[in-house]
């Protein structure tokens, strides 16, 4: 992953925008559930194990999940010769996941290296943070653990991370720790890093644990970061250097993502029911808030905006995914992708595709029978959707989309 890669993914990158454009989707219409897991995340040992979130990779050939179980899975989708039909009652799933990957202890946050490719083993990595663990780089192609970045206290402890992200340029891992970011360098694995303080003289700036973080996408050096304390700040990437920060978040931030042009900033927190609009460029008061059913859960509860960047789509408590319009900030449509709380919802990078992961934590005290916790379905599960697009968009999907170069008509019905 040197630097000859990142300068030729980037050129990709920007050859492939002027060649594809996103399909406009059609959200009066709902989506068709294509394929759906249930059955893979039940554990004989730990019936009350449930899904925590569900991101799809850059180049979108996979996707990838996490659970309560420690457990991590890549699903990557066949083609629709292979692939198990959905039933009505969704008891089966569709297929099995290519690559699950085991980690020791809680899993706090994974991204994906930003330039991954299926077809180059180089990047197709992700990263992970654990409880009590070093950062782990995982090879997505055989499972297994490629290296660890290691941060160690001042009682020469190894401290886990709270959040992390790739660096747009893909040469750094930033983690998130109480007070402070610590940056290692991508190409060298160990205990070696750059510690900055996020609180300065003890006054200024983001004080509490660092939950969430996010880079501008327009390489603009700007760098988001949620905290628990409620408040959200940003900084330079560069010499970390504070910019502002934003109150308004009635809980701890979970989740924060720039809008696609870079002049926006979107925040949730944990037992607060709405997502806040921020104009990084004034910074003075959020635009406008989007509802969803959060209130009454400490979960993280993901959120993602479409290629396009002209929706955003959110899970909630209700069960329901609700699309918003970000240029006015009206309520679109909805639909019902599980009987139990959507924690996970990701779009697809250039396919009308989107994929939702349900569950939540059960407080069940075990009876004298000793009997397994049963879910339907439709709880604590996994399910792949595809939405329907404007005709006009027609040629252009099938000439650039596709699955493991499959056509992209093996997915639509």
């Amino acid at each position: 992953m040197g630097e000859e890669k990142v300068e030729e993914a980037l050129q990709s990158e920007s050859n492939a925008n002027e060649e594809y454009s996103f399909p406009a989707l059609r959200f009066d219409v709902p989506p068709h559930r294509t394929y759906h897991f249930h059955r893979q995340f039940i554990s004989p040992t730990n019936p009350n194990s449930f899904l925590k979130a569900v991101k799809w990779s850059p180049d979108g050939s996979s996707f990838l999940t996490s659970s309560d179980d420690n457990t991590l899975r890549l699903f990557t989708p066949p083609s629709s010769e292979t692939a198990a039909p959905v039933s009505a009652s969704h008891d089966d799933d569709s297929f099995a996941a290519n690559v699950v990957m085991h980690e020791g202890e809680s899993i706090h946050d994974f991204c994906w290296y930003p330039y991954m490719s299926s077809s180059d083993l180089v990047t197709n990595v992700f990263a992970t943070t654990t409880r009590d663990h070093p950062i782990h780089l995982w090879d997505a192609t055989s499972g297994q653990l490629r290296c660890t970045y290691r941060a160690y206290d001042a009682m020469d402890e190894i401290t886990a991370a709270f959040s992390i992200a790739f660096n747009p340029a893909g040469n750094k891992i930033f983690a998130g720790y109480n007070k402070c970011i610590r940056m290692f360098d991508l190409h060298r694995p160990g205990r070696d890093f750059e510690l900055f303080s996020t609180v300065k003289d003890k006054k200024e700036g983001l004080t509490g644990i660092i939950s969430a973080m996010a880079f501008s996408p327009f390489h603009s050096g700007m760098l988001a970061l949620g905290s628990y304390n409620q408040t959200t700040a940003i900084y330079r990437e560069d010499n970390m250097e504070l910019l502002y920060v934003l109150h308004g978040q009635e809980g701890g931030i979970t989740h924060v993502q720039f809008s696609r042009d870079g002049n926006y900033l979107y925040t949730g927190g944990r037992k607060d029911p709405y997502i806040l609009c921020w104009d990084v460029r004034k910074s003075v008061d959020c635009v406008y808030k989007l509802y969803r059913s959060s209130a009454n859960t400490n979960q993280r509860i993901l959120f993602d905006i479409d290629p396009s960047g002209q929706h955003l789509g959110t899970g909630g408590q209700d069960g329901l995914v609700h699309i918003y319009n970000l240029q006015t900030g009206q309520w679109v449509s909805s639909f019902e992708a599980a009987l139990d709380t959507v924690n996970g919802f990701s779009f697809h990078p250039f396919l009308p595709h989107a994929v939702s992961s349900s569950g939540h934590r059960r407080f069940v005290i075990p009876d004298d029978d000793n009997k397994e916790l049963c879910l339907s379905g439709n709880e604590n599960c996994v399910s792949v959707w595809s939405f329907c697009y404007d005709s006009t968009m027609e040629t252009d999907l099938k000439n650039n989309g596709s699955f493991n170069n499959q056509s992209e008509s093996d997915y639509l019905d």
